[in-house]
């Protein structure tokens, strides 16, 4: 692989961190609370990537208003009190992020949690001083599927958006990687539902097992190269 500058950018939940077992258990907690049995992880893992509004919601589908907010407070104090209890990465992603930092590329977290839970959750796995940047849900005034925190990223890590990869496993993730110029793959490993197809989404690539990050980094690299000559 090149050296010449490029970037892997990276979704959080489902791409760089497994965090549907701790986000899963503190859903089942505040169903518990609410003398609810809890669900099963294989529903509640495909959701995981939508957040704390989406989990809420297929916990207590009938919750509205006042009571939907109060349920989706105490599920965020919930997680927020298992944050890495029993997160890790996903199998293959450290070889990924070793080769890059041996080779002196940098690779950052753009995801749309918030920072308040980015930051210790990062923090906890010891992350946060190898990632070249993190952008978080509250870091710039827009969200995915907006471009605006891919290319602030690009910006913080000072590499041209066209010789970025972002990996993702949702579509605002692709959505907002293609409006921002970047090279866009699909984490299938990641959370994605029965009925999603992601090459309905339009990326650049697809990819089963994280170690084939490697082989997109190297052609964002090999392009990156070539245009400077």
């Amino acid at each position: 692989m090149s050296t010449a500058r490029t970037a892997l950018l990276l979704d959080l939940d489902g791409t760089l961190l497994d965090t549907a077992p701790d986000m899963g258990g503190a859903l089942n907690l505040l169903r518990v609370e609410a003398g609810r049995e809890p669900l099963p992880h294989r529903i509640i893992r495909p959701v995981v990537s939508h957040g704390a509004m989406r989990l809420v919601s297929l916990g207590f589908p009938e919750a509205t208003g006042d009571e939907f907010e109060r349920l989706r407070l105490r599920f965020l104090e919930l997680y927020s009190q298992n944050l890495a209890h029993r997160t890790e990465l996903f199998p293959g992603i450290e070889p990924v992020l070793d080769k890059l930092e041996r080779l002196g590329l940098p690779w950052g977290v753009v995801t749309n949690k918030p920072g308040w839970l980015t930051d210790p959750l990062l923090a906890a796995l010891d992350l946060d001083r190898r990632a070249s940047c993190v952008v978080s849900g509250d870091t710039v005034a827009e969200r995915k599927p907006h471009p605006l925190p891919l290319l602030h990223a690009a910006g913080l890590v000072g590499v041209a958006p066209e010789y970025c990869v972002y990996v993702g496993d949702a579509e605002r993730d692709i959505q907002a990687g293609r409006a921002a110029g970047m090279t866009t793959v699909v984490a299938a490993y990641g959370y994605i539902a029965a009925d999603d197809d992601p090459a309905d989404w339009q990326p650049t690539g697809i990819i089963a097992e994280p170690s084939e990050l490697l082989e997109w980094v190297g052609a964002a690299a090999a392009n990156a190269t070539g245009e400077r000559r």
